[in-house]
């Protein structure tokens, strides 16, 4: 099997600003080695333990057409109910940022891209939350994406009420 070329992953990479997102990105390329995409599986690694409050991760489910929360660090729980693991995207989700999170978590999957954006990543309140975040695809069998792992880095701020998502300086890298 031929390896996936890596100037697209190498270009993606190039433009991660924070240490852990490249760290989580780098443990990613390495993780699917000859393989479009790595599975679930190959991600259960000591070497992201540190970064594990960053990390969320979304299943999308064919047969429903919808995508069903995998986990969540501490980071988003705080955002979220405990009800993450499982729960459906649509009811996760603020009915204002729903369809966005959706469109977004589509196509990562749908190209399979890469995702990054920077700059403004939430509002709570009227404070905006500043930092990078990051979505890779994620595949069961190695070709055909299924999910999408993601890590947001930013500074937390005092939780004050819910986080609208924001989705600024966005770009995108196919595989």
């Amino acid at each position: 099997m031929a390896i996936p070329p890596r100037a697209n992953f190498d270009n993606f990479l190039s433009h991660i600003q924070s240490p852990a997102l490249r760290v989580i990105a780098q443990r990613w390329n390495e993780a699917r080695g000859a393989r479009q995409m790595p599975a679930w599986a190959d991600l259960n690694s000591p070497t992201l333990s540190p970064y594990f409050k960053m990390l969320w991760a979304f299943q999308y489910y064919p047969e429903a057409e919808e995508f069903r929360g995998w986990f969540a660090g501490s980071r988003l729980n705080k955002w979220v109910d405990k009800s993450f693991s499982g729960g459906r995207l649509q009811d996760l989700a603020s009915s204002t940022s729903y369809e966005n999170i959706r469109q977004r978590l589509t196509k990562a999957i749908a190209g399979p891209s890469f995702w990054r954006t920077s700059g403004c990543l939430f509002i709570v309140d009227d404070l905006e939350v500043r930092g990078e975040r990051i979505a890779l695809p994620m595949s069961s069998n190695g070709k055909l994406a299924d999910g999408v792992v993601g890590a947001s880095d930013f500074v937390s701020p005092p939780l004050l009420g819910m986080a609208e998502l924001v989705y600024e300086n966005e770009e995108w890298y196919e595989i």
